[in-house]
């Protein structure tokens, strides 16, 4: 049985009037349309409810589903403790989705299978049991027209929206074989940037957000969820995203019909309501197959136009990945590479490569000064390390290649600075050094606009401390696509 209704619902805890009190008023369309998700799970009587928060346990590399029989939660942080919740857990669906992740990827015929790593999702590293606000607050409302059910509650990662929707269809596929009768409640809070005078201030891309969320989830296109750049999710602050791209996935393959209920942003923060009803299998809303397949002709075509030096990077990488073989100046001086730049072997120069999957980064490593005898090597063999190297990332498997958008930076010399002043993120790479303490960060980063940003995060990099004293090198880069 698939999934049989979906939601999008927010978690304002000043919607409760017991944290609200009076206050919850100001968002009646809110809470009116909260009453009617309410309704609708109760005409859906739905065995076990799905919730996925952006508050329960989350990680940078892992999708945390809540362990154990049971768990407990009150609104004490919001004063108003006598609020409280005891919920029953699915063991038997937390069981197959981890099962299913375990196993995700496997086929039968598959001669690689014992290589799959399974899906990174599952029970493990639970640091806090207690329900978190962004479960109970739609749990508040639902209750009070339905109590009969069991909860799943999952929490959302650092990862890419592909991999989010993928989730959700793990999801999916765990309902089906289990039978139960469930539906899914996506929490969420749109853009937390909608006005000046709100709690977090105002950015341009806080309505532009929400007015995009709200028609997407409005009209059912999933597919336009994956297509969010994740530096505009960043500075319109928004929370719910990579949970309605969860709860797409768990319906993938679905008819869909939408509902927009409410969208306020009275205290500055979006809140916005839809409703999903669910039909029969649709082979036209396949949403992720759709997206990798536009991707993949996006990027072969891309390809065709990448220049020697990202050609080399590519190249170098594939082969070590397909074959285990690393290549050398004899295996590219060939008519393949007859319009390589005579610089490639001639000059020596630090150089970093830097690759992309799903618009998430997926491995950087470099070199600050050159380590080998020319430029064209230490693109070979950083290209090599930022894909099996890279500690923040697993090994880029040999499926992911068709995927991968690359890039490749030449260094020119750092040279020390006395001020952040001497400084520009668009212009310039900033080295920060503290004892043998280095970190760096190239220029002309997305999301990264200011000084003041561009030097805390090459700090946090070299594990330097806010309080301890270090030095400032910049460098220049020419940037090879």
């Amino acid at each position: 049985m698939p999934i049989v209704g979906a939601f999008m619902v927010p978690h304002p805890p000043i919607m409760l009037p017991e944290v609200g009190r009076g206050e919850e008023e100001k968002i009646r369309a809110t809470t009116d349309a909260y009453r009617q998700v309410a309704e609708k799970i109760a005409e859906l009587a739905p065995e076990t409810i799905i919730i996925s928060s952006p508050h329960s346990v989350m990680y940078a590399d892992y999708f945390h589903v809540s362990p154990g029989k049971r768990a407990t939660g009150d609104m004490g942080q919001f004063r108003a403790g006598q609020v409280k919740f005891d919920v029953e857990y699915d063991t038997d669906l937390v069981a197959e989705i981890c099962a299913i992740s375990d196993s995700y990827g496997q086929e039968k015929d598959d001669i690689k299978s014992m290589e799959i790593q399974g899906f990174p999702a599952g029970t493990m590293g639970e640091r806090d049991p207690d329900l978190d606000h962004g479960t109970m607050i739609p749990l508040y409302y639902i209750r009070e027209k339905y109590k009969d059910f069991k909860i799943v509650r999952i929490g959302l990662s650092g990862l890419s929206l592909p991999m989010h929707y993928e989730m959700g269809q793990i999801i999916a596929e765990a309902v089906a074989r289990t039978g139960v009768r469930a539906v899914y409640v996506a929490s969420g809070d749109l853009s937390h940037k909608m006005k000046e005078d709100g709690p977090y201030g105002f950015a341009k891309e806080g309505p532009e957000y929400d007015e995009r969320i709200m028609e997407v989830c409005g009209s059912g296109e999933f597919d336009r969820l994956l297509d969010f750049d994740e530096t505009f999710c960043d500075k319109a602050a928004e929370c719910g995203h990579r949970s309605f791209v969860m709860m797409a996935g768990a319906l993938d393959g679905l008819s869909v019909t939408a509902h927009k209920l409410s969208h306020e942003a009275t205290f500055g923060v979006g809140y916005g309501i839809c409703t999903f009803e669910v039909g029969g299998p649709d082979d036209s809303r396949h949403f992720l197959e759709m997206w990798r397949d536009k991707k993949k002709a996006q990027l072969e075509k891309r390809k065709q136009d990448e220049d020697p030096y990202v050609r080399l990077a590519r190249y170098s990488l594939e082969s070590y990945i397909t074959m285990g073989k690393r290549i050398t100046k004899k295996d590219v001086k060939g008519d393949k590479w007859s319009d390589m730049d005579r610089e490639m072997f001639e000059r020596r120069a630090g150089t970093f490569v830097s690759i992309h999957k799903d618009g998430a980064l997926r491995g950087c490593i470099g070199t600050i000064l050159p380590t080998t005898s020319c430029i064209a090597d230490e693109i070979m063999q950083n290209a090599i390390s930022a894909g099996t190297n890279d500690p923040r990332f697993p090994m880029i498997k040999e499926d992911e290649l068709p995927y991968l958008e690359m890039s490749v930076d030449v260094l020119d010399e750092p040279e020390p600075i006395d001020s952040p002043d001497q400084l520009d993120v668009k212009r310039y790479g900033v080295i920060v050094t503290h004892g043998r303490k280095r970190g760096l960060l190239l220029p002309n980063l997305d999301g990264v606009d200011s000084i003041e940003q561009q030097i805390d995060i090459a700090r946090q990099k070299a594990g330097i401390y806010e309080d301890e004293d270090y030095s400032l090198e910049r460098f220049e880069v020419i940037r090879h696509y």
